[in-house]
């Protein structure tokens, strides 16, 4: 039996993206690194690992909070008890079979799990929404010389924001698939609607599968001043 930290409100199981991914569960919770108990890590259960003993209190209550939803995501998947280690690379270590992703934010995390028979690999991302003169000295580093391009400026803090999510939530697709690393330029937001919806294309060769070309469906939603993206194969 496990209790909730006190830095964590109560979980709540939605899905506010566009498009359903049928037999994903998302579970997300609102978090104060404010209210971090002491004793929360041994409260929820969850193991409080040297490194993160040594951290500030807000990548304690992030990590908490996170870890917190992917087991709650994964014991309404399955019925299972599990809490995601961390791998060296730093990366979640998920059950056999399971294809799942974390994400924390400014007081918000989420997790998105899925059995193999709905997905080969899924990436969740959150951020907050830049500022568009923040947004206009990052698009350089983040965008593609194509990106940049095609780049409206009448929605610059949204693209830029947008198009740094949709990468991340790439990578967190397909890093456990190929154990490449890759980074910005090695993709590409080829179009995204209004709708929630977004069309991204690979510029680089990850696997035999995974090559400069292939291209991937995205999903995204807006809430206060907040993105959430998606991609799942």
């Amino acid at each position: 039996m496990t209790t909730l930290p006190l830095c964590c409100d109560p979980i709540q199981f939605h899905w506010p993206l566009p498009r359903p991914i049928p037999g994903a569960v998302l579970a997300s919770c609102a978090f104060d690194p404010a209210r971090l108990a002491s004793d929360d890590f041994q409260r929820a259960g969850i193991e409080h690992t040297a490194p993160l003993q040594r951290s500030v209190a807000k990548r304690q209550a992030e990590y908490l909070a996170g870890r917190v939803c992917a087991r709650a995501a994964l014991q309404r998947l399955d019925g299972r008890l599990y809490v995601p280690a961390t791998q060296a690379d730093r990366a979640p270590t998920w059950p056999a079979g399971i294809h799942g992703s974390i994400t924390h934010g400014k007081g918000w995390a989420a997790a998105v799990v899925a059995a193999d028979g709905a997905c080969q690999g899924i990436g969740l991302d959150q951020e907050s929404l830049l500022e568009d003169d923040r947004a206009e000295r990052l698009a350089s580093e983040i965008l593609t010389p194509a990106e940049l391009q095609r780049l409206d400026r009448q929605c610059l803090g949204l693209t830029v924001t947008l198009t740094f999510s949709l990468k991340e939530s790439l990578f967190k697709t397909l890093y456990p698939l190929t154990r490449q690393r890759f980074y910005f330029e090695h993709a590409e937001v080829l179009e995204w609607s209004g709708e929630g919806f977004a069309r991204l294309r690979l510029l680089t060769d990850l696997s035999a599968r995974w090559h400069n070309g292939v291209e991937v469906e995205g999903q995204f939603c807006l809430a206060n001043g907040h993105l959430l993206s998606l991609i799942s194969v």
